[in-house]
């Protein structure tokens, strides 16, 4: 498995096109890294820049661009509505898949070291990079900005990490370091006040407000200013004027969605701007969002209208945009915004992403595949959703109130069973391919030979497993039919029934695929075993069909 790492660098540039198209060329032009998000502001003059590859192919890709801004962007002429400090401002790694923190903070080292032997620039590290916990706060490393740190520079406090202790007036200073997924967030307002803004900021931010007597903060005992903390955690906020939009907002960095997520951030800081007489109208993402974020919203949501959670990922995610107003400004395009989908490679949903015409035509084709295992996946998700539609049909039913969540929850159940048997539509064509590759390996040596047995072997064992998998969650998922039947809306329990003729189709279908595959399989101790449990599945799949339809004839009456 990769090692994937993300870059979140911000560039001190967010109007001129070019040269933030310069700046992602430099990175574009990297080997092994993928440009996720370019997204400019205007107002802040600053543009955020998502990417990610392997790590090594990562620190290059920042080098560059780092070098770049240096080049193309003079920070004595900058003006912008947000904190900076230099023409890179801060470039954070985040650790995506099979790499710890530890490992991307010494990435991070690695990158900063470079940048400032090399390019000659103060580098300072924060975060998980940074052992001084005294400075690995971005806010309080980029205190006194941009102007004042000519004089902050010469502090023997505030020596670069790396680099020279001189600040360099055309491209400033730079944070490098590694941190958790950050979520951006801005919140609209309807004042054009930046006092109002930021007193709601204060009100919501963890750091909270100073206190103020005479108009002078309040001293602790130790010295330090007396502090109100704010209403959530893991949470920084500003209030500030966007002239483009010609509102105020509350910009915010959630660092710990876990602690805080998108959908509780946005709903105190209604609250507490409701309590300020000011209304908030709708929100915007900057940069990139984890699709966990969304999904935990708009269920929240559809929580809040006693309505059923198990719908569609598509449908879940455009109750969270409506509902954050996350499209006011400017549209939300998912395929453009959520991480996942931009990672996802199109190779593997070909079959699931085409129209039922074209799959019906890709299957009558001259190709073997999909066959018989792509098409009892298919028909075995349709079963699942069936039982998802009536769960979701019994959710809303008139005089049926009391019972809208314990539907939700079979709704959710319907839908993991869906989307998992879709995966596998593709899957098994997948494995079917992995096979005649395999065969088609050269064997002219005994090492080749070799070579080429093992990988047949492999590809069949996997060509086993995923029909296999099939059964599994098509017999799993008669457990659902069978209550949706039983319980369910009594005017849709025919579709019910359907469903239920759907997954013992798909057992059988998939079983057959099994016992072909096996066939070509070496290790008999592992054929015998799971030809003995595809048995057991297929005749527990039967016996569970014939009850449930029994219970569906005796409700018809006819």
């Amino acid at each position: 498995m990769k090692k994937l790492i993300e870059c979140v660098p911000n560039f001190s540039e967010g109007r001129d096109l070019n040269i933030i198209k310069q700046i992602t060329d430099e990175i574009e032009s990297v080997e092994g890294v993928k440009l996720l998000n370019v997204d400019p502001g205007k107002a802040t003059n600053r543009t955020v820049v998502t990417f990610v590859g392997e790590p090594s192919a990562v620190i290059q890709a920042a080098f560059l661009a780092i070098k770049k801004a240096g080049e193309l962007i003079d920070m004595s002429k900058h003006k912008g509505e947000h904190p900076r400090m230099g023409a890179t401002d801060v470039c954070p790694l985040i650790p995506i898949s099979n790499i710890s923190m530890q490992e991307t903070a010494e990435f991070a080292k690695k990158l900063a070291k470079r940048v400032g032997e090399e390019l000659k620039l103060p580098v300072y590290l924060y975060e998980a990079a940074q052992a001084d916990t005294k400075r690995n706060n971005l806010s309080v490393i980029r205190a006194g900005e941009y102007e004042g740190f000519f004089k902050k520079i010469k502090l023997p406090e505030w020596k670069p990490d790396f680099g020279p202790a001189e600040f360099d007036a055309k491209r400033g200073a730079t944070v490098i370091g590694a941190r958790d997924f950050l979520v951006a967030y801005n919140v609209n307002l309807n004042t054009t006040s930046t006092r109002r803004a930021n007193a709601i900021a204060f009100d919501v931010r963890e750091a909270g407000r100073v206190v103020l007597e005479n108009g002078k903060p309040v001293k602790n005992a130790d010295g330090t200013s007396k502090t109100i903390p704010g209403s959530l955690k893991s949470v920084k906020a500003i209030g500030w004027f966007i002239e483009e939009y010609g509102v105020a907002q509350i910009s915010m960095n959630l660092t710990n969605i876990n602690i805080t997520p998108l959908h509780i951030a946005f709903d105190e800081v209604c609250k507490k701007a409701t309590e300020r007489g000011i209304r908030v109208t709708g929100s915007e993402l900057v940069g990139l969002v984890p699709l966990k974020s969304l999904i935990d919203a708009g269920k929240y949501f559809l929580r809040k209208q006693k309505r059923s959670t198990g719908v569609s990922e598509k449908e879940i995610i455009k109750i969270a945009v409506k509902s954050m107003g996350l499209d006011e400004l400017n549209p939300f395009k998912p395929e453009e915004r959520i991480i996942e989908y931009l990672l996802m490679e199109k190779a593997d949903s070909k079959l699931i992403n085409m129209t039922l015409i074209e799959f019906a035509d890709e299957t009558a084709s001259e190709s073997p595949a999909p066959g018989g295992g792509s098409i009892s996946a298919y028909v075995g998700s349709l079963g699942a959703s069936l039982a998802a539609m009536v769960a979701n049909l019994s959710s809303h039913k008139k005089g049926w109130d009391d019972k809208w969540e314990e539907f939700s929850n079979w709704a959710e159940k319907g839908q993991y069973y869906k989307d998992e048997l879709i995966k596998l539509v593709d899957a098994d064509t997948a494995a079917f391919n992995k096979i005649m590759m395999a065969f088609g390996l050269p064997k002219a040596t005994d090492e080749e030979k070799k070579a080429r047995t093992q990988a047949i072997q492999e590809a069949t064992k996997f060509a086993i497993e995923i029909p296999f998998k099939v059964m599994q969650l098509s017999y799993e998922s008669m457990d659902l039919i069978k209550a949706m039947v039983e319980t369910g809306n009594p005017n849709s329990v025919t579709d019910a029934g359907v469903g239920a003729l759907c997954a013992r189709s798909a057992v059988i279908g998939a079983f057959m695929n099994v016992r072909i595959n096996a066939t070509g399989y070496e290790d008999k101790n592992y054929v015998n075993d799971i030809v003995a449990k595809g048995k057991k599945i297929e005749s527990d799949t039967i016996a569970k069909e014939k009850e449930i339809l029994e219970i569906v004839n005796k409700k018809i009456g006819l």
